[in-house]
């Protein structure tokens, strides 16, 4: 059994409820009716139940059934979440006829249910930019207490299983933030290492802070921020492996590790990769992808409240299950 057999399968062991506000979308509506059909999670579609149960016709959908269909214009906690959407963001100038107004935008009110516990995860981005999707997930469900900073990691799945923990491995940040400081680099490193033992099923996770130098062989700010970081996140996670400033050889290859880094538990066998910015992850990430043909599954964000993913807008249906059983794990 694969990875995401194995996320699928301990998704329906342990059945969540998403809310996906696309529900209009054809490969998003088509992701819904598997994953029912599968017994993945339950499901929540925004929109009105009529056109939706016309596009299941239309698709010869036969699950749909099954979901609960919200409709933004009447359902019956409205006031409820009007009230709510209100009392939260009136520091910010909300009135309340804005309030009412921004729970029509499906987006919205899926952030919202999540809020209110009617949903424990919420999945959309097949029809919609990365900003739109995110922007009312950070006003309303906002980060987890002591989190500073939303990260995005990627599984990744390698054909070569001599690294990582059978071939899977967890790279962050490859997603969200671009610089963080050395705060939030920290806190993405205790995230991700979360992250790996939740969702990837690695049993011990070996967080790498990767930089351009392995203990002291450079100078530099930017090695010097990779070094509070390592220090910050030992302090944040006291029982998780964790070291740095590494780089990626010394990280990985054993012989290297004995060389560079002699005195670490983490160099020759990490399993987890945090980079020190986003340009870095994410161009790391697609080479791994690219040149070692592994699978990269992600982004799945991290440090949120509750579990928010954001979908490729060239997605397939096969991807949008794939992330709800992510989002479920999460949840979990």
């Amino acid at each position: 059994m694969n990875i995401i057999d194995q996320i699928r399968e301990r998704a329906k062991q342990n059945t969540r409820t998403i809310v996906l506000p696309e529900g209009y979308e054809e490969r998003t509506i088509k992701a819904a009716d598997a994953v029912l059909a599968q017994g993945i999670a339950n499901i929540v579609l925004i929109g009105k139940p009529a056109d939706i149960e016309a596009k299941a016709n239309e698709f010869g959908l036969k699950n749909i059934g099954k979901a609960r269909i919200v409709d933004p214009d009447d359902f019956p906690e409205r006031q409820q979440y009007i009230d709510k959407l209100y009392d939260l963001r009136k520091n910010k100038g909300l009135t309340i006829e804005q309030a009412e107004a921004m729970l029509k935008n499906p987006l919205y009110l899926g952030s919202m249910m999540v809020k209110m516990g009617q949903a424990d995860g919420e999945v959309a981005g097949a029809d919609n930019a990365t900003s739109d999707v995110l922007r009312p997930a950070f006003q309303i469900i906002k980060t987890k207490q002591g989190v500073t900073t939303v990260s995005g990691a990627f599984l990744m799945v390698m054909k070569d299983k001599t690294y990582g923990q059978d071939g899977i491995m967890v790279f962050a940040d490859c997603a969200v933030t671009p610089n963080p400081t050395a705060k939030e680099l920290a806190g993405i490193a205790v995230e991700t290492g979360r992250t790996a033992k939740v969702l990837a099923g690695i049993d011990d996770p070996k967080v790498a802070i990767l930089s351009f130098s392995t203990k002291g062989s450079a100078k530099h700010e930017m090695v010097d921020k990779v070094i509070e970081a390592t220090n910050m996140a030992k302090e944040m996670a006291p029982d998780m492996k964790i070291d740095g400033e590494l780089q990626a050889d010394a990280a990985l290859v054993p012989t290297v590790a004995k060389k560079k880094a002699p005195n670490s538990d983490i160099a020759g066998q990490a399993n987890v990769l945090v980079f020190p910015s986003l340009e870095v992850g994410n161009i790391c990430y697609k080479l791994v992808q690219r040149l070692a043909g592994a699978e990269a599954y992600g982004p799945i964000l991290q440090g949120m409240a509750a579990p928010v993913n954001d979908l490729s807008r060239g997605c397939s249906v096969e991807d949008i299950v794939n992330v709800i059983a992510i989002t479920a794990n999460q949840a979990i």
